[in-house]
């Protein structure tokens, strides 16, 4: 999907991973919002999963961290339905025993994951992927700190050893075109810097397409997660034949 196609999705995408303080970026001179969204999601059903990482229940095999927000956590989903929940069974039908952990957490920044990576990482990870960054773009955060945040969890997690897959975000267009494709580069860039695996954009095929969302369309629904799951899958599996 080129940048150009994924300005609707892109306004979707950065509210998806949701806001502690609800906060949200003004739109910028000449920034319009391409459909009316909800200013932030909805607050979590009974039935979803909290957001606050979580660890394989069963297992001790080799681990593979999932980093990420709302996104990640499955907000609005039963913890069964999330993509990483998915990833899990997928590697379960490959016969593997890696045990994907559930690091997300909802309303979480790149310098929120950075500031938690120490506990992310306890245990015997060997792949990492980074799915951060959506509510950076929500409040405008400058890119270069997204950058610098996503190097900087990139960095530790090679000194470690761990092999990193990059899930790549969109910004909102609220501050412009400027802004949209600075932040865009940031993951190619670093991709390409660091030497790790990219996933272009986590929610290619899903944001946007109502079909595919929950209720305040902004999270994905089951059916969108399967997709969500498809698009890592694509560029986990043969990382995960390849450190058998």
């Amino acid at each position: 999907m080129r940048l150009g196609g994924l300005v609707l999705a892109a306004a979707v995408t950065a509210t998806a991973c949701g806001s502690p303080d609800g906060s949200r970026g003004n739109p910028g001179a000449g920034g319009q919002e391409p459909r009316t969204i909800p200013p932030f999601p909805q607050r979590p059903t009974a039935n979803a999963n909290p957001s606050t990482p979580t660890t394989p229940t069963t297992g001790a095999g080799p681990r593979i961290v999932i980093l990420g927000d709302s996104l990640t956590a499955g907000l609005g989903l039963p913890v069964g339905q999330s993509y990483p929940a998915l990833l899990q069974q997928r590697l379960k039908d490959e016969g593997s025993s890696y045990q994907i952990v559930n690091a997300g957490v909802s309303g979480d920044t790149s310098a929120g994951g950075l500031s938690r990576l120490d506990w992310a990482l306890d245990g015997d990870v060997r792949v990492m992927i980074v799915a951060l960054g959506g509510n950076d773009g929500l409040r405008g955060l400058p890119a270069e700190q997204l950058k610098d945040n996503l190097a900087a969890i990139i960095t530790r997690a090679q000194a470690r050893d761990i092999t990193v897959i990059l899930a790549g975000m969109e910004a909102p267009p609220n501050y412009g075109r400027d802004y949209i494709v600075a932040f865009h580069q940031v993951y190619p860039a670093l991709a390409k810097a660091y030497h790790v695996a990219l996933v272009p954009f986590l929610l290619d095929g899903v944001a946007g397409r109502d079909a595919l969302n929950q209720p305040d369309g902004i999270h994905p629904s089951a059916a969108g997660a399967r997709i969500v799951a498809d698009n890592v899958w694509k560029v986990l599996k043969p990382v995960v034949k390849s450190s058998r």
